[in-house]
């Protein structure tokens, strides 16, 4: 994850996400949430973001240009929260909320960004449904089931902890050491890589599996043994 990214904290609202930006100067913030949208397309597509910008002064040209520019993304900023007195009546003046319901510790995890270093990983804490699409460039966990319908393409892992029934293209960018572990793998198809796998039918006892590619080149499942 670059630098800019480590600026920005996302945590999942009832009705959109909440963006925490820290007190690097304002040009460098904006940047590093558009680069981060821009990045993550589908993630962020349709959001209603609020903003949580600390103790930043901002005036009304700078908010209106975010504004826009979100909006040209298909994201609407509908709350700005701040401790500067300057920027919660900029945010009233264009109509903007500025208060918040914070999210209660177990609504954290519904969208999140985590920073691992080098690597991020995106976790969602819903069921995927049919005709939802996830895309996204770093590791993908699932705390919930991925129903047939679904797809999700991620150039990392990807962590289902529930039912995969749907589609799953882990490694996307050509990582063949990339794995796809459910607690019960019954997809419509699996790809690491360039590989795919076969339709894997339901089972009356399914037992937690991981798939990957093995010494021989091909794509295959085995027990889930983490550790």
């Amino acid at each position: 994850m670059s630098e800019t990214n480590s600026l920005i904290q996302i945590k999942g609202l009832r009705d959109g996400l909440l963006v925490s930006l820290d007190d690097a100067p304002w040009e460098e913030q904006r940047v590093a949430l558009l680069t981060q949208v821009d990045s993550q397309q589908a993630f962020f597509q349709g959001a209603r973001l609020a903003l949580d910008v600390a103790s930043q002064v901002l005036h009304v040209n700078e908010l209106v240009e975010l504004r826009d520019q979100l909006s040209e993304r298909g994201i609407s900023l509908w709350a700005v929260i701040s401790e500067s007195p300057t920027t919660e009546k900029t945010a009233q003046l264009l109509g903007l909320a500025t208060r918040i319901s914070k999210p209660r510790p177990e609504e954290n995890r519904h969208f999140s960004v985590e920073n691992l270093g080098e690597e991020t990983a995106l976790f969602l804490s819903r069921t995927l449904r049919s005709g939802t699409r996830i895309e996204f460039a770093g590791h993908v966990v699932v705390l919930g089931d991925v129903n047939p319908g679904a797809e999700i393409v991620a150039e990392g892992n990807v962590i289902i902890w529930g039912r995969l029934r749907g589609m799953v293209h882990a490694g996307a960018k050509g990582n063949r050491n990339a794995i796809i572990c459910a607690l019960d793998l019954s997809p419509t198809q699996l790809r690491i890589a360039e590989e795919v796998s076969a339709i894997l039918k339901p089972r009356e006892n399914p037992e937690p599996e991981m798939a990957r590619i093995n010494k021989d080149g091909k794509l295959q499942a085995e027990l889930w043994s983490p550790g």
